[in-house]
């Protein structure tokens, strides 16, 4: 039984309780932000390519400061 994996009517099958499920309505919405998102995803992973390595930028390092012994002792 499992040893084909999906075939075409189990894709059929979860297709019919998808739209049953969420309603022919919402689906085309659904799938437009999905696209949308895809896009948006895409475009931003191609300008981090092409921005190439970021330039190591220099670190302040922030020593600790002693809080006040009087302050402390009261």
């Amino acid at each position: 039984m499992l040893r084909n994996g999906l075939e075409p009517w189990h894709l059929l099958i979860v297709a019919i309780v998808v739209i049953v499920l969420f309603g022919s309505k919402k689906l085309p919405d659904t799938a437009r932000a999905l696209g949308k998102s895809m896009r948006i995803l895409k475009s931003e992973a191609k300008a981090m390519k092409d921005e190439g390595p970021a330039a190591p930028t220099a670190h302040t390092v922030v020593e600790p400061t002693e809080v006040g012994k009087g302050a402390a002792a009261s």
